[in-house]
């Protein structure tokens, strides 16, 4: 299993996510993540974003386009059934990290 990475929001609440292996089945949940470059420092979130079913792969695009200036951007993922939860925990990580793919959207 994976290693999960800790990131905190702008209210101090403190979400588990987990590096999605894109080779591999994807759950039809609902779920948060993220896009992010993983360095030695830390991780550089690029794009927080929420789907009501991450089978459908929405991410794929944003990861797509993440990658054209951040080549080893990668998908983490957290589990979130209800949409509520996803979007105020998206809004929360977007207000602390400020990614910059979502000042674009």
């Amino acid at each position: 299993m994976s290693r999960q990475i800790e990131f905190a929001g702008k209210s101090g609440a403190r979400y588990r996510y987990t590096p999605l292996d894109e080779g591999r089945f994807v759950p039809p949940a609902g779920a948060n993540y993220i896009i992010a470059e993983l360095t030695p420092d830390g991780p550089s979130v690029v794009y927080a974003g929420e789907t009501d079913n991450l089978a459908n792969q929405a991410w794929r695009a944003a990861l797509d386009e993440a990658r054209k200036t951040h080549a080893q951007a990668r998908v983490l993922t957290r589990l979130n059934v209800t949409r509520a939860v996803r979007e105020a925990e998206r809004a929360d990580l977007v207000e602390q990290y400020h990614p910059p793919m979502n000042e674009t959207h």
